[in-house]
């Protein structure tokens, strides 16, 4: 039998450790139970129905429940529901792998399969640091990133993201990584308009990949956007000048296409905006429509022919159990098969661009700035209020403001933005933005 809500509620505050979650909010704020996911919307214990605007953390981009993704765990589970990659294959991941390649510009991969997006971005590390090893330089060792980009919670993929306010206890366990300034065109450091700019935020890792080169064995970065930092979205000529530097330097460019890729964009993967080609590339989360944790890590194949283990063995001692899992590989296929079937790509870029015309409507308000949009991707940061608020505080307050009219929100600091399902119709969309720019203006008026 159900439980009551608040039922539920005491259970969990005696039970769950909520990520990303501050005590005070967990163990006093009543939030929604979700019991139920159809389409773009997410339903409580108590009938209630949402929107689910950030598609439960960036990756349902086919809304919930989508039947052809149901139909294939369903049909999967019936045969074989588990088996390891190790000396064995299964037709779902070889299916799946192949399906996979066929995306990239040049096919010559190799996909190695695990569940989440940190295991992809770890996977990548371990690759890239091997590679260099395999050819006798094993110097090159070290990575730079972008300043508070993210990449996942394990010690690897913190350090590249690494940022004192939220990581100092771990500062003695992290890599090393080199920090490159990140680039964000919405807010540029240097006043740069796009028709003059001559890409000053590049310069602090021009002179890093300049000075560190021969110690480098990659440069990780989120094509075109840095999500968890606060959807800080920029042009595609600097990642097309970032893996121009990788090339002259002789760096492998990793990108992490967790977030911003399947085409959450308005192209398949984001760096196919800038025209290049990376040796690496991490996928996950909309991988599977956001159903079962699977994620990629799809590796040129001239890397892989270094793991030889003749005369000398090369081989990359990495793997996870549930790597390439039947179930996951089965919906990850699924879901591939409707984005190719109902032009899910295309179909995004076009609402992106009706996306970024309905938020114009928020620069009618002085308290937001930085307005941006890339694919179906919106954001915008809130200034501090007349009253003395913080923009952090306003975005917490049109949170709790905007989910009484039935939108799941969840602010980046003081960065309000939408992803919404790939697939969401275009009343559902503009009513979300309609009910947000409600719901920011009375957070408003009430400092007023």
């Amino acid at each position: 039998m159900p439980l009551a809500t608040d039922e539920y509620l005491n259970l969990d505050r005696k039970s769950i450790w909520h990520p990303f979650t501050r005590h005070s909010t967990a163990l006093h704020e009543s939030f929604p139970v979700i019991v139920k996911g159809e389409g773009p919307w997410l339903y409580d214990n108590d009938g209630n129905r949402y929107v689910d605007a950030i598609s439960s953390w960036w990756c349902c981009n086919l809304g919930h429940g989508h039947p052809r993704i149901v139909e294939a765990i369903r049909g999967q589970a019936e045969k074989l529901q588990h088996s390891i990659l190790a000396n064995l294959s299964h037709p779902a991941a070889i299916k799946l792998a192949t399906n996979l390649i066929g995306h990239f510009p040049d096919p010559g991969r190799r996909v190695l399969f695990a569940s989440d997006g940190s295991s992809a971005v770890e996977a990548a590390m371990r690759v890239a640091v091997q590679y260099w090893h395999n050819l006798g330089q094993t110097e090159k060792n070290r990575f730079a990133a972008l300043r508070e980009g993210y990449h996942g919670d394990t010690l690897g993929a913190m350090s590249l993201g690494f940022m004192p306010n939220f990581h100092a206890s771990y500062q003695d366990i992290v890599m090393p990584v080199y920090h490159a300034d990140r680039p964000f065109c919405a807010g540029c450091a240097w006043g740069e308009r796009p028709e003059t700019c001559e890409r000053q935020c590049l310069n602090s890792l021009r002179q890093i990949l300049r000075e560190h080169h021969s110690e480098l064995a990659g440069l990780v970065v989120e094509p075109h956007c840095q999500g968890a930092a606060g959807m800080r979205i920029y042009s595609p000529e600097c990642l097309w000048e970032m893996a121009e530097l990788c090339r002259q330097f002789e760096v492998l460019l990793i990108v992490d296409e967790i977030a911003v890729g399947m085409g959450r964009t308005g192209r398949m993967f984001s760096f196919e905006h800038a025209g290049v080609d990376p040796d690496i590339v991490c996928l996950g989360k909309g991988l599977t429509g956001g159903c079962l944790p699977v994620s990629a890590t799809v590796v040129k194949q001239g890397l892989f022919d270094t793991f030889t283990d003749e005369p000398v063995d090369h081989t990359l001692y990495h793997g996870h159990t549930f790597a390439g899992n039947p179930l996951g590989a089965a919906a990850a296929l699924a879901c591939l098969e409707v984005y190719a079937e109902d032009n899910i790509v295309e179909q995004a870029r076009r609402r992106g661009e009706l996306l970024n015309q309905e938020f114009q409507i928020f620069r009618e308000l002085e308290e937001v700035e930085n307005l941006r949009g890339l694919g179906m991707i919106a954001a915008f940061d809130l200034k501090a209020g007349k009253d003395g608020r913080s923009g952090v505080e306003l975005a917490r307050e049109v949170r709790l403001e905007v989910m009484k009219k039935e939108v799941l929100l969840r602010p980046l600091g003081n960065v309000l933005y939408l992803m919404l399902p790939l697939v969401v119709s275009e009343e559902v969309m503009q009513e979300t933005v309609q009910a947000l720019f409600n719901a920011v203006k009375s957070v408003i008026a009430a400092g007023d």
